[in-house]
């Protein structure tokens, strides 16, 4: 899975799945432009670790909700890097709440950052490589919630199925000019994100309920990534790549009764 010559920007990569996947890169051989927006201290470090692996990488802060800001960011990536030929939208945001109770403000900024940053994302992302003309590779990191509507999460629900069809879309959209756009289904994973949600308690407890008995780790979802950016995906273009560690099966059948 080698990304050697090639130029990346990572969106939402100051921790978790981003970080992961910015690292990995950078072991494939990419130069990894990384995008956070407020945790500095951290994307610094990633940068720091990108550099000892011998790769160039720059610091992007930018809300992508923003979309001149995302437009500004991929055209420092290109001029920086002299392309950018593999874009990762990851960045996200979600309040969990049901439809009745939700306070609109954070319902809004869910869709705003995980639904529409994502589209400001790949959009400028694909324009940037249609113009060098050389083809390219995006991966839009969305969820399984964009096919089960696990309740109490209905904005974030909206915002990755919304994702799911525009990536689809835009793969049919851009496979005549060489670029492919794939989708990633990570499940139960854990990063620091899912500290807002559960306690560490209830991670280990439901993660053991889990098919294969635990959380997924940024840095397997992350491989998976490297994969479909790779010239060994290249024929991969509008595809759901599920890592889920089986979250997606009937798991609750195994329980006693077959009763959830």
């Amino acid at each position: 899975m080698e990304l050697e010559g090639c130029a990346a920007l990572v969106t939402g990569a100051s921790s978790g799945i981003g970080r992961a996947v910015a690292i990995e890169m950078a072991k494939a051989g990419a130069d990894v432009a990384i995008n956070y927006r407020s945790q500095t201290s951290a994307a610094e470090q990633i940068a720091e670790e990108i550099r000892q692996l011998g790769r160039k990488t720059l610091l992007l802060q930018a809300d992508v909700s923003d979309q001149s800001a995302v437009e500004e960011m991929v055209a420092r990536t290109a001029e920086e890097f002299g392309q950018l030929d593999r874009f990762v939208s990851n960045a996200v945001y979600s309040d969990r709440e049901k439809l009745v109770d939700a306070e609109m403000d954070g319902f809004r900024r869910t869709l705003e950052v995980s639904m529409f940053g994502a589209a400001f994302g790949v959009r400028a992302a694909a324009q940037q490589m249609i113009r060098q003309g050389d083809g390219g590779a995006i991966v839009v990191v969305s969820s399984p919630h964009a096919v089960i509507p696990v309740p109490g999460s209905i904005a974030y629900n909206m915002a990755k199925a919304a994702l799911d069809a525009m990536a689809r879309t835009a793969a049919i959209e851009l496979a005549s000019e060489g670029i492919r756009v794939n989708i990633c289904h990570p499940g139960w994973t854990d990063t620091p994100g899912e500290r807002k949600f559960f306690t560490e308690e209830q991670i280990t407890q439901g993660g053991q309920e889990l098919p294969l008995g635990r959380l997924g780790t940024p840095e397997e979802v992350a491989r998976s990534i490297v994969y479909m950016l790779s010239d060994e995906a290249s024929y991969m273009t509008g595809s759901t790549l599920l890592i889920d560690g089986g979250v997606s099966l009937p798991w609750w059948s195994n329980r006693e009764g077959g009763k959830m």
